[in-house]
């Protein structure tokens, strides 16, 4: 299980991820982290991303390579 402490360590605010806010089950909300890590009183890690209210348990975000910018010819 990662800590918030080595997810921060390896994961700056903004970095791509593919979110499960409910059930891996589901489509990924595909977007990019909005807070550091943090862990909840019980122990759980969680980190905010953009297009969801509260935090997402570590377990449920997949970080994701990022995109490279689009070039116009």
């Amino acid at each position: 299980m990662t800590t918030a402490r080595e997810f921060n360590d390896h994961h700056p605010v903004g970095t791509p991820v593919a979110a499960f806010p409910i059930t891996r089950d589901e489509p990924p909300l595909l977007t990019t982290t909005r807070t550091p890590a943090w862990e909840l009183g019980h122990g759980t890690a969680v980190v905010s991303v953009h297009g969801y209210a509260g935090g997402i348990a570590l377990t449920h975000i997949d970080t994701r390579t990022p995109e490279p910018p689009h070039s116009t010819p």
